[in-house]
Parts: structure tokens; C-alpha cells; sequence
């Protein structure tokens, strides 16, 4: 059977604008398929500006900088995520406030944030976790009351919507991920969405290792310069054009992913309604891209069994995160806010499931039969 958990897409295109850049000669960031890229997720997404860049990672860490978050800052964001939404504002000298998740979504719970709220307090950051939006109405007015930023790690959120707006697009700031486990990718790849206008001038700078070599090269100054901190967050023009042509095919990746999620969520629902398993829920407000397909066991004993039976099967199956307040780092650099009822029992349940564009409904229902087969036994 040998049913890997994911399979980069490739859609064919690809190669064709990967030969145009090699054609041209204009190998480095910010050439023609960069801006494409760029011009594609503003028009689609209705975005300030978006700013191609080498990975989420350094989206969040430019967000970091445009955000001015200093030593002894305080960020607030779920302990349930990637390395990655932590260290971008550690690096600043933040201290990070970890709070617990809501057992529904594995989102932040929301109503939580208030209470974790100091006068060092600068930002929150939603993770939006499996491309299911976090309850941003009331995250955006907590924010509001307490003069904060929002920074959207909307890493694997592309294409997901809360209230018919595109995550990403909600916070001050929003970032994705083009990583090869991600519905759209380059290899290695991210972009900032900046949602307010204050912000977009320095963000080509500090993009562009601190000068101003954007408003050069559009004939705004006659020769650039170093004027503020900043980084090579530029991908390169290959990166791009691999990007570009699966930008260009969203919706259809969109739909085929979508459709192998209702699937798995179809054939799962008689072991939910017995009881052996959880389904992932979907809040009203929410609606999300398919980027993984989860169920949740009924603890970390039966999940290694389960994992070590679909691999003895040839289905490849993961667990996600280690909860970050629990790692060394996590308790070196921040600290957890209340009570921890759900992110470490929850993490400890979950199990993603191979979904990637293409997978077979034949290739489904022999996941699902090796599932059931464990749960008869």
C-alpha cells in the first residue's frame, strides 16, 4: 500500500516558468515571478501589500521588527504550535506568554487572552491550527481596548476564511508558509501580509537587509542606501515561479484537497458515533482549506498504538506538536498563563492523517480500513 503522509505537488507548470527564470538570467529575489506573487496575493486576498519572502519564519521574525517588539516585551500566543511563532519575537528579547487552547479547534481559546494582558503586553499572535480560523472578532477588540497588534501566523492557513475574509488578512499582519508540507509551495518559502499601511514602507526596507533599494529600483531615489536594521528575506526568482504556478491553480488545489478532507470526514463518522474517535470540528464562522486531517484517540497510549499499526500497514501517520511551555527553550523564554486543561492532554491525542493533493479515494478507503481494523481488534 505505502501511503505517504504527504507528496509535494508538483502540478507541471513548474518547470516551465522555472526555465523562463533560467532563460532570463534574473536568478535572485524580487524579479518578475516574485512580484507576480506578490500582485496575485493582494489581488485575491485584498491586502495592503504582500512581500514575498524565504519562509514564514522570517515573516514572523520582519513582523517582530515592524511591530518594534523590545527586550522585556510580552507577546501572547498559544503554547500549542510551531517553534517558529515563539522564536521570531524571542530573538527581539520578548518574553513569551504562553495561554491555553480551546479542545474544539486547537486554536488560543480566546477568552483567556484578556486576563493575560500586562503593561508589557505588545502583541497576540493566533496561530489559525490546520487552517481553521481562530474567533478573530473578539480578538481584534481585545486588541482594540488594549492598544495591541495582531500578528496572524496564518502559516497554514492559505486560502481559509473567518466571516468571508481571508485569514492573514484580519490582524495588522499576517503570515503564511509555502513550506513543501503546506497546500501551496516552493520548497521553502512564506509571505507577509501587512493589513495596515503604517507599516509597508519600513517592511520593503527591512526586507531588503535595511535599505531602500525598492523605492530605487522603482526610480524613487536616485541610489540607494542603509537606512534601518533589516535582512535578506528575499526568495529567490526559481522559489517564486514554482510558487507562481500553483498560485495560479488554487482554487482546483483548493477543491481537491477539500474534497479528500469530506472523505476521510465521511468515512471516519461511524468510529466517531461509536465513541472510539474525535473528528475535527469547524466552527460556522470558519472556512478552512483542508490542510490536515486529524482525529483525536482517547490518550497518548492508544495514539502509539495506532501510529505503530497503520506503519506496520505502510500508512505513514504523524502527531504534531510538542506544547512549547514544556520544551527547555519554552521554559526559558516564557512562561504559561493559567491553567494548562487542555493543550498538553489534547496535543497528546491528536493524529494527522496523509492528505495531499491527489490522494485517491482508493488510497482513503485503505487508510480508513486499516483504522477500522485496529479499533475491531
Amino acid at each position: 500500500m505505502n501511503i505517504p503522509f504527504n507528496m509535494p505537488l508538483i502540478l507541471g507548470k513548474e518547470i516551465y516558468y522555472i526555465k523562463q527564470v533560467l532563460s532570463n538570467q534574473k536568478l535572485s529575489g524580487d524579479g518578475p515571478f516574485t512580484k507576480k506573487c506578490n500582485t496575485w496575493l493582494e489581488e485575491n486576498f485584498g491586502c495592503k501589500k504582500a512581500l514575498l519572502t524565504t519562509s514564514c519564519t522570517h515573516a514572523l521574525e520582519m513582523a517582530a521588527i515592524l511591530a518594534k517588539i523590545q527586550p522585556g516585551d510580552e507577546v501572547i500566543m498559544p503554547s500549542y504550535t510551531f517553534v517558529s511563532t515563539a522564536n521570531a519575537f524571542v530573538l527581539r528579547g520578548a518574553k513569551i506568554v504562553f495561554i491555553d487552547i480551546r479542545p474544539d479547534t486547537m486554536n488560543m481559546d480566546e477568552n483567556l487572552i484578556e486576563a493575560a494582558i500586562t503593561e508589557k503586553t505588545k502583541a497576540i499572535v493566533p496561530v489559525h491550527y490546520a487552517g481553521v480560523a481562530c474567533e478573530m472578532d473578539t480578538i481584534m477588540g481585545i486588541a482594540r481596548r488594549n492598544n495591541l497588534l495582531v500578528i496572524e501566523d496564518a502559516a497554514q492557513g492559505v486560502m481559509s476564511k473567518y466571516k468571508g475574509k481571508y485569514l492573514g488578512t484580519i490582524g495588522h499582519m499576517g503570515c503564511f508558509s509555502f513550506h513543501e508540507t503546506k497546500n501551496y509551495t516552493c520548497g521553502e518559502g512564506g509571505a507577509l501580509i501587512i493589513n495596515d499601511e503604517r507599516f509597508i514602507e519600513r517592511a520593503e526596507i527591512i526586507r531588503e537587509k535595511g535599505t531602500n533599494r525598492s523605492k530605487f529600483y522603482r526610480g524613487q531615489v536616485d541610489k540607494y542606501t542603509w537606512i534601518d536594521m533589516g535582512s535578506s528575506y528575499l526568495p529567490s526568482e526559481l522559489n517564486a515561479a514554482y510558487l507562481y504556478a500553483q498560485l495560479e491553480m488554487a482554487e482546483d488545489i483548493n477543491n481537491n484537497r477539500i474534497n479528500s478532507w469530506n472523505s476521510y470526514y465521511e468515512e471516519l463518522s461511524p468510529l466517531a458515533d461509536m465513541g472510539k474517535i474525535e473528528l475535527p470540528h469547524i466552527p460556522e464562522s470558519c472556512q478552512h482549506n483542508a490542510h490536515m486531517f486529524y482525529i483525536k484517540v482517547r490518550d497518548l497510549k492508544e495514539r502509539t498504538a495506532l501510529i505503530e499499526y497503520l506503519t506496520v500497514n505502510e500508512v505513514n501517520s504523524v502527531f504534531h506538536y510538542i506544547p512549547l511551555h514544556s520544551s527547555p527553550a519554552g521554559m526559558k523564554y516564557g512562561y504559561f498563563h493559567g491553567n494548562d486543561n487542555f493543550t498538553t492532554r489534547e496535543s497528546e491525542r491528536l493524529l494527522r492523517l496523509p492528505i495531499y493533493y491527489g490522494l485517491g479515494e482508493s488510497e482513503i478507503s485503505d487508510v480508513i480500513s486499516v483504522i477500522d481494523k485496529f479499533y475491531k481488534s
